[in-house]
This record gives C-alpha cells, structure tokens and sequence, in this order.
C-alpha cells in the first residue's frame, strides 16, 4: 500500500514505494528521505523539495515542471532522461552520487558546486549551463554535450570519455589530468599516445 503524501510533508521517511506515473501539485517535502522509492514517470508540478535525499530511487523519465530542487541528494539512484532544466531556478542545489542520469538535461541551468561523483553521465547535456566549481569524480561524461557551458574551476581531473571544445566552452582554471587532455583535443582529430 503506498504511503499517501500530504500538502507538506517535514522529516519523513518514505521506503519501498511506488508513485510510478502520478502527477502531484504543490506539495511540499523538508528534510525527507526517499528510500528504494519508485518515481518512474511521475510528475511533480510545482512540488518544493528542500534538504532531501533519495536512495536506490527509480525516477527514470520523472518529470520535475517547475519543481523547486533545493539542497537535494541523490544516491545511488536511476535517473534517466530526467530534464533537470523544467526545474525552477530558484534555489537549484543538487547533488549526485554512484547515479546514473544517462540521457537527462541540465541544459541552461546554474548549478554551481556540483558535485557529481561515481556516476554515468551518457549523452547528458551541459548546453549553456553553468557549472563553475563543479566536479565530476570518477564520471563517465562519454558522448555529454558541454556548448556554451560555464566551466570556470571545474574538476575533472578523475572523469572519464568526455569531449569538450575549449573554443566554445568558458574554461578558466578548470582541472584536468594529464591523461584527461586528450578530452580536450578531440575536434582536432589528433593522435595522441
């Protein structure tokens, strides 16, 4: 039987649900914590999210319309072809960790101090975003899109399969390793041993 949510819901735990394909609107969750929860394809309509964090969710295709995404945690969590950029901007703090968010969008977001870490990022897009300061530890970024993108002090030093065009990328004192530079090089269709 799933747990039924109410207009607010503070310092709660969810666990072992599943919302697959529901639409909510206006509700709000402080500090709550999702646990193994099912969200695939559910709609959250100017929903509020603040200080919470999911594990082991499935909110692959989950749509977040306006949705307010402010300090929230995701945890080892599936989350593909989620649009992040129908998020409301307002207070937009996210985080990832050993996450697969294969496919999603973070197209013209302001998402600095980012921290992505363990996690699959195939074809996400970066297009216009702002990710200063962000860091990708031990990523897969392998066919991400990164034009226009804000990259100023990000680290990448540890992630893995990137492209990224430093002709049309603002990337000042971003990081990366030496085995990383060939991520760099790719338009030229240079060898590199």
């Amino acid at each position: 039987m799933d747990q039924k949510f109410s207009p607010i819901n503070e310092d709660l735990t969810f666990q072992k649900q599943s919302y697959a394909e529901q639409t909510f609107k206006n509700i709000s969750f402080e500090n709550c914590t999702f646990e193994e929860v099912d969200f695939s394809s559910t709609t959250f309509i100017s929903c509020k999210f603040t200080d919470c964090t999911f594990v082991q969710c499935n909110l692959s295709s989950t749509n977040f319309n306006t949705a307010q995404l402010n300090g929230v945690t995701f945890n080892e969590s599936k989350i593909l072809g989620v649009h992040f950029h129908s998020c409301s901007d307002f207070l937009f703090a996210v985080s990832f960790n050993d996450c697969t968010l294969d496919y999603s969008s973070f197209y013209q977001k302001k998402m600095q101090n980012t921290n992505f870490t363990n996690c699959s990022l195939k074809e996400v897009d970066f297009s216009e975003s702002d990710l200063s300061k962000s860091t990708f530890d031990n990523s897969s970024l392998l066919d991400s899109v990164f034009y226009r993108s804000i990259l100023k002090e990000a680290d990448f030093r540890s992630a893995k399969h990137f492209n990224i065009n430093p002709e049309v990328n603002e990337l000042k004192k971003a990081k990366f390793s030496r085995n990383g530079l060939e991520g760099l090089l790719l338009k030229h269709n240079l060898i590199i041993e």
